[in-house]
């Protein structure tokens, strides 16, 4: 007989969804089973698995050790470098500031992430251990296209995931981007519009009008300064879309700089030969929620192309607000 102590990772789920995973080589109908012939019990009663569980209950399973080590599968967690910097961190939630061309989430399995690569700085920081992960993985609350650079938030504890994810859900979070773009901006605007993505291209388009199949969508911009050819804008993402601040000042002849889906080949162009840029100038600068404001510092290549195109001053005024 082995007994299993809920800690807070865990509270706040099903037991059966916590049961799969603790023993994550079991057939679903064997643990239904277990659970009816009361072989599996919480806090000494019998369960169906509904129940909710919470911070200090007790799992018992009245099972022999050969039948619980064969129905758990232990893998041990290949620790990988860490590419992001550390803006913020509690016990519930780790902000990072992601470099461009880090995934926020793998794509396929060999793919390295900020989640591998949080779960690595966790586990190296002695703040989680291999056993917590068979029952609960910390992972990034919302994601960032590849190549786009900044502000992420990991959920670090299941109620961190779930209080941010609440948070973005309902919109209470306040969300800011720093982009460079093509042309001279000289008002602020609040501009909307339907975004339609065609999932074979993984490219979308914008519409002025409702449309079959579209999403409403809308962003904020303020120009914080130009050179006479690019303006560094500050974006506030009201509603969040696939490509969307990208796709949405393309569409109104303002795109963002080193976009190769939706931007200027000319000015891609020019900062290829003389920056080596191979990424959008698009970052994820701040979050306010909570009564917290996160920044993330833009990453060395953009401050150097901000330098060297006459901007820097206007972005460390804008750094002092």
């Amino acid at each position: 007989m082995q007994k299993f102590i809920v800690t807070p990772n865990e509270a706040g789920q099903r037991l059966d969804k916590l049961l799969f995973k603790y023993l994550n080589l079991a057939p679903k109908s064997f643990i239904y089973k277990m659970l009816r012939k009361k072989n599996i019990t919480l806090n000494h009663k019998k369960c169906d698995g509904s129940e909710k569980i919470f911070v200090g209950d007790e799992i018992s399973f009245w099972l022999a050790d050969e039948t619980i080590d064969k129905f758990r599968e232990t893998k041990r967690f290949a620790r990988v470098p860490k590419h992001f910097k550390v803006v913020f961190e509690d016990d519930d939630i780790l902000a990072v500031n992601k470099p461009a061309g880090l995934l926020s989430q793998k794509a396929k399995p060999e793919d390295i992430s900020v989640n591998e690569e949080a779960i690595s700085y966790l586990l190296d920081h002695q703040v989680i251990t291999e056993k917590s992960l068979e029952v609960f993985k910390p992972s990034v609350c919302h994601r960032l296209d590849r190549n786009t650079s900044g502000l992420l938030i990991v959920g670090k504890s299941l109620s961190g995931l779930q209080h941010m994810s609440v948070l973005l859900k309902d919109r209470t979070v306040e969300k800011y981007y720093l982009c460079l773009v093509e042309g001279v901006v000289k008002t602020p605007e609040h501009i909307q519009g339907y975004l339609i993505k065609d999932e074979q291209t993984n490219k979308v388009s914008i519409s002025g009008q409702p449309v079959s199949g579209g999403h409403h969508i809308e962003n904020f911009y303020e120009p914080v300064g130009n050179n006479g050819k690019y303006t560094l804008l500050k974006v506030e993402l009201i509603t969040g879309r696939t490509h969307q601040i990208r796709a949405h000042l393309a569409s109104v002849s303002h795109s963002i700089v080193g976009d190769g889906k939706y931007g200027s080949e000319t000015v891609n162009d020019y900062f290829r030969r003389n920056y080596h840029l191979k990424h959008q100038l698009l970052h994820s600068w701040r979050m306010v929620f909570d009564e917290r404001k996160l920044t993330a510092p833009l990453w060395p290549e953009f401050e150097r192309i901000l330098k060297e195109e006459q901007l820097w001053s206007i972005y460390t005024d804008l750094q002092k607000n």
